[in-house]
């Protein structure tokens, strides 16, 4: 019988994530102690699930390693110091890695050159539109540039699995809105750090984007995993 233990860490998880966007509104100090909690929450809530239903342990081996950098990035953005937002950034963007070859093992499954020069020739066009847009320049450009191609390439990846995986389409829009969003949500901070958008709630908005992108990513890629098996 089973007995949805999993509903026990995604319930802490979406408290977790109400503190942090209160915390964002009136506390900042909330919002930086829930912070390093969240994705580990999410993970749990992953595994929890898998302990009742059979997934695919390649796609949750990967789904997991990709939320456990999550968590890094999270807690190396903590600070503002500039060695601790590049790490950040490199652990946001190898989790990325993780997520496309998760994804992509499907979507990308015999797609054609003439696929691949148009997917990567349109998100060569969108980092060059973003990086002029939020005039992105000096020692950030290239690895900026560089983390913008991975991140879009992702929502390219989803775009695929929307188009060729007739059968699990619902499936691929879910993750498609996770890329987006998480694409949103880092173009705002970028954004930010250039002094181009600056708003009163900007922080509240990337963090619930960002989370809600990243439960996303998680709910697709576990209905993904028990299609696989």
């Amino acid at each position: 019988m089973k007995k949805n233990l999993y509903c026990i860490p995604a319930a802490f998880f979406a408290v977790a994530c109400l503190l942090n966007w209160a915390g964002r509104i009136w506390e900042p100090a909330l919002a930086s102690a829930v912070k390093p909690a969240l994705l580990p929450l999410l993970a749990a809530s992953v595994l929890a699930f898998a302990v009742e239903h059979p997934l695919d342990r390649r796609m949750l081996g990967l789904l997991i390693t990709a939320e456990l950098f999550g968590f890094a990035g999270d807690t190396f953005l903590l600070s503002d110091a500039f060695p601790m937002f590049a790490s950040g950034i490199g652990a946001f963007l190898i989790g990325h890695i993780f997520y496309m070859t998760l994804f992509g093992s499907k979507s990308w499954k015999g797609l054609g050159w003439k696929g691949w020069l148009a997917g990567i020739l349109g998100v060569l066009v969108l980092v060059f539109l973003l990086v002029k847009v939020l005039k992105v320049e000096g020692a950030l450009l290239v690895p900026m540039a560089v983390y913008g191609f991975v991140l879009l390439m992702l929502s390219f990846c989803a775009l695929c699995g929307v188009i060729r995986c007739k059968q699990e389409r619902c499936t691929w829009w879910i993750i498609l809105c996770g890329a987006l969003l998480f694409a949103f949500s880092d173009s705002l901070i970028a954004a930010g750090t250039f002094g181009v958008a600056t708003f009163a709630l900007r922080e509240f908005v990337i963090m619930f984007t960002y989370l809600i992108a990243q439960s996303l990513l998680a709910w697709g890629a576990v209905r993904l995993a028990v299609e696989a098996k």
